[in-house]
């Protein structure tokens, strides 16, 4: 049996966002909080694991615990949107409004990831 279609949407979002996370590192460590160690080590785990859990949500065997992982993945992003809100260099000139909605968005894409925690074959 194969995924429905936007398995496979949320899958390639995160193989190509992880990916992002190698090809353009000093993005995203801009937008680490200063409290975090080691940012382009937490970069690049962090983009390794979006790709991993991407791969992992297309195969059946795999899927509900690559749902679970980009839940807690996603969870441990948060404050990396908090700190955007509340620093004007991390929140890289961009209007409040459009920061606001990056975290209401991380709350609607972790509802979403959710829903694969259910799927059975």
């Amino acid at each position: 049996m194969t995924h429905p279609w936007h398995v496979y949407l949320m899958a390639s979002i995160f193989i190509v966002a992880g990916g992002f996370h190698f090809i353009r590192p000093k993005a995203f460590m801009r937008i680490m909080p200063r409290y975090l160690p080691k940012h382009r080590l937490l970069v690049f785990l962090s983009g390794f694991a979006e790709v991993l859990l991407g791969v992992l949500l297309l195969i059946q065997e795999t899927t509900t615990i690559a749902a679970w992982g980009i839940v807690l993945l996603l969870v441990s992003f948060l404050p990396v949107h908090w700190y955007m809100i509340q620093n004007k260099k991390a929140g890289l000139g961009l209007p409040k409004w459009l920061l606001y909605g990056r975290l209401t968005l991380q709350f609607g894409l972790i509802y979403w990831a959710h829903s694969y925690t259910q799927l059975s074959y």
